[in-house]
């Protein structure tokens, strides 16, 4: 038999694994830990140092790239070892995940267990998985040169992608789990396409927020304080309004606040909508779901701003961001053909 339960609990195996990495990615970023292995080796790298001279080895190539140079310099061995743990772990959960897609793919190819629809849509998760692992690298690379942080474009592909890759294993595991699907309005079902996309760019700019530290600043709601924004975004020759929207701590946090407002409204529009229409009990649950994780993000994201970003609330945050992406591509696939 084709596409079995076997085929499903791996596809959902991946998910639960990206998942978990996701996470670890948060506390690595949020702890200012991605820097801490400068280079990268594919095999041997799986093992981290064991002993004395293997560690003083590490820290020395530390050492010798910004983030030591212009921020850490006053970093003790054991402090390198808490930095080094986190990136180390999130390094060796992504060979995992690769292990993980590659090994039964090709098990359930040899076997015939896939269809052709299937194995296409592996290949492409099996292409979003290795570009996501090149990001990875990508990313570190930026921080490596000048500067003692990542750039935060690279940072927001590397998040974003990994993102969609678990939104596109779901939806390919909900493909098996639901073969035949019902479209009762696609009025609706665009709407919530939208939803999706708003959703999406708003994780972008969370990752903009994450990897410019913009959440260290106006840490006040509902207002920004002291008109620092509008000090901030006056246009000058080097740096015009729209830039700083996008590369201004306060600019970038300023649309992910205004975002959140749109994606609040969105999700509730779509809960108000959904009620007019006729909807099975998978759709609405779906649909009750989003309302109340969207809540729940909202007021978490809040609380990471005027807390000033402890590690556990951010971690929550993204991690409600995750949950609140499965429910929102969950909801679309039951209104899709």
């Amino acid at each position: 038999m084709k596409d079995n339960k076997k085929v499903i609990y791996w596809l959902l195996t991946g998910c639960v694994l990206i998942f978990i990495m996701v996470i670890v990615g948060g506390i690595t970023r949020l702890t200012h830990s991605g820097l801490s292995i400068s280079n990268y080796k594919l095999i041997s790298g799986t093992i981290p140092p064991t002993n004395a001279l293997q560690w003083n080895e590490a820290f020395d190539l530390y050492k010798q790239y910004p983030e030591y140079q212009k921020l850490n310099y006053n970093m003790t061995l054991d402090e390198f070892k808490d930095i080094y743990f986190w990136e180390w772990i999130h390094r060796v959960i992504g060979r995992f995940i690769g292990l993980v897609f590659v090994i039964p793919f090709v098990y359930f190819l040899l076997r015939k267990q896939l269809t052709k629809p299937t194995i296409k849509k592996c290949v492409i998760l099996l292409a979003m998985g290795g570009f996501q692992g090149f990001l990875g690298w990508y990313m570190v690379k930026s921080g490596l040169v000048d500067r003692p942080d990542v750039s935060h474009y690279r940072l927001a592909m590397h998040l974003t992608t990994a993102f969609l890759t678990f939104a596109y294993t779901f939806w390919v595991a909900l493909d098996l789990i639901f073969p035949s699907k019902k479209q009762i309005n696609t009025r609706f079902r665009n709407l919530i396409r939208m939803g999706l996309v708003i959703l999406i760019i708003q994780i972008i700019w969370g990752a903009f927020v994450a990897g410019l530290d913009a959440g260290w600043i106006h840490n006040h709601w509902p207002l920004m304080n002291d008109g620092e924004l509008i000090h901030q975004s006056v246009t000058t020759e080097q740096e015009t309004l729209g830039r700083n929207f996008i590369e201004g701590k306060s600019g970038v946090q300023f649309i992910h606040r205004y975002l959140a407002y749109i994606v609040v409204g969105m999700i509730g529009f779509i809960w108000l909508k959904a009620r007019k229409n006729k909807t099975t009990t998978l759709q609405q649950k779906g649909i009750n779901l989003l309302l109340i994780l969207v809540g729940v993000q909202f007021v978490l994201g809040v609380l990471t701003l005027v807390l000033f970003v402890p590690v556990w609330l951010g971690v929550l945050h993204q991690v409600t961001a995750f949950f609140l992406l499965a429910t929102m591509t969950f909801t679309l696939h039951r209104y899709s053909k």
